[in-house]
């Protein structure tokens, strides 16, 4: 997914806030699953929903105004009831890392209380990890 750098992004020395990452990246994993034709807004009305429990993000170089970056999302794990998936930040123009994250995500249902990852779900996630695998 690109996303066009706004002024209204950065922070006072003129680059993206770092906390801006993290709503590229929701976005990012909420247009992975719509490109392999899952919706996020009917799995969460079935009862599935995938909080973020965890954030490990390494900021490698300033995006600015202006610039154009490609948001790249790859599961790394899939387990019963939760999943990780990296997700980087690139400078399209040059090709740069900016961003390198990994984000653990949980499946709750109603109530808050973990639920296994719907079977929908698990199948995308595992297929494209075993093709990143091969």
């Amino acid at each position: 997914m690109d996303v066009r750098i706004y002024y209204e992004d950065t922070d006072a020395a003129g680059v993206v806030y770092h906390a801006n990452y993290l709503k590229y990246f929701e976005r990012a994993r909420t247009e992975y699953f719509r490109a392999r034709g899952l919706s996020v807004t009917e799995l969460a009305s079935d009862g599935f929903v995938f909080p973020v429990v965890r954030v490990e993000m390494d900021f490698k170089a300033p995006a600015v105004h202006d610039d154009l970056v490609l948001i790249r999302t790859y599961p790394e794990q899939v387990s019963g009831s939760s999943f990780v998936v990296r997700q980087q930040a690139v400078r399209k123009t040059d090709g740069k890392l900016l961003v390198d994250a990994l984000i653990t995500l949980v499946c709750v249902g109603p109530g808050l209380k973990a639920r296994r990852i719907p079977p929908v779900a698990r199948h995308v996630l595992e297929k494209e990890l075993a093709t990143s695998v091969a």
